[in-house]
């Protein structure tokens, strides 16, 4: 029933409506056409974010800051929505290597509908693919806040004062 379709995580539920339609005869199948559509679109959004794991009847008031931050994402990715500014605050918090680079490229599928995307990260996979870096420190607290460096990632690679470039070094 119901219940138990919510209980299943964002993961199984895929699975599951990617079966139902063998499960259908073909008059209830006209009905359900759209809708399973719909659905497993969604659930595609949010598998992309790197929530698989989410059961689908989890309070939002349960979620932490990274969650609902990537739902409202994947939220955006479904509306279509082009000349938009987004803004990301350290979105592959407690991500698995996987889900980073599955996050990275819903990123990019913004930027190349024509989004514009900030984020704030310190995740060097995230960092080493944007297309701008600032980077601020050179340490955090008071003993941040200046302008360190500035450019693609290669550039910011190649500036002695920064931490994040040297970092950046090793990777590229």
């Amino acid at each position: 029933g119901i219940v138990d379709v919510s209980q299943l995580s964002i993961e199984d539920a895929a699975v599951f409506f990617e079966q139902l339609p063998k499960k259908l005869n073909s008059k209830e199948m006209a009905i359900a056409n759209l809708i399973l559509k719909e659905i497993s679109a969604r659930i595609s959004f949010l598998l992309n974010v790197g929530l698989a794991y989410l059961s689908l009847d989890r309070g939002a008031d349960t979620l932490s800051g990274g969650e609902a931050q990537r739902i409202r994402l994947a939220t955006q990715i479904g509306s279509g929505l082009t000349g938009v500014l987004y803004i990301l605050d350290e979105p592959t918090t407690g991500l698995h290597f996987a889900d980073v680079k599955r996050l990275i490229a819903v990123l990019n599928r913004l930027v190349d509908k024509g989004n514009t995307v900030v984020v704030i990260e310190h995740n060097l996979d995230m960092i080493k693919t944007a297309d701008w870096v600032i980077d601020l420190g050179p340490e955090g607290g008071d003993k941040g806040g200046k302008l360190v460096a500035v450019g693609t990632p290669e550039e910011v690679s190649k500036i002695k004062g920064s931490y994040t470039g040297q970092y950046l070094k090793k990777i590229l």
